[in-house]
């Protein structure tokens, strides 16, 4: 069988024992270095992390075919891809990239299939006389739309 084939047939056996994790990304370079990075609705702990390794390494024959493995979670930097990993940050204030390069910054009210929605407070121009004002607003936000999403990270 396949390497990539055999490595994928694996973690999805190790995922399909935990309803809770969710592959984010699966990278085998050339010289067969291979990352798996996990997420979590409740996050990923270090024994998860073992877990898949282990669900992977005892389970392939190295004499076949050797390969080095890193089995880690997907960090607080790591953009927001999947509706799995923007349901579980319901609640917290994420960064949205446009394709143009523009970005807005707001709370994550809700999440479907489709899109997202942001409550967004600014501040603008008053229509009539001097000074600003402030506005709040829900903005819905197709995953199409969406360049990179980050969740904002306060101190």
């Amino acid at each position: 069988m396949e390497f990539k084939t055999e490595l994928s047939r694996l973690l999805n056996e190790f995922l399909e024992t935990r309803a809770d994790l969710f592959l984010v990304d699966l990278k085998i370079s050339v010289t067969s270095d291979v990352t798996v990075v996990l997420d979590g609705d409740n996050g990923v702990t270090l024994q998860d992390c073992l877990d898949a390794s282990r669900a992977i390494e005892f389970n392939m024959d190295r004499e076949e075919h050797d390969f080095s493995l890193q089995v880690m979670s997907a960090g607080l930097s790591e953009p927001l891809e999947y509706p799995r990993q923007f349901r579980k940050n319901i609640g917290r204030d994420i960064e949205v990239m446009f394709a143009d390069s523009t970005k807005i910054e707001g709370e994550l009210l809700s999440v479907d299939d489709e899109k997202i929605v942001l409550r967004l407070e600014y501040r603008q121009p008053k229509l009539i006389g001097k000074g600003k004002e402030d506005v709040v607003e829900e903005r819905e936000i197709p995953y199409t739309e969406i360049k990179k999403a980050l969740v904002v990270i306060k101190f």
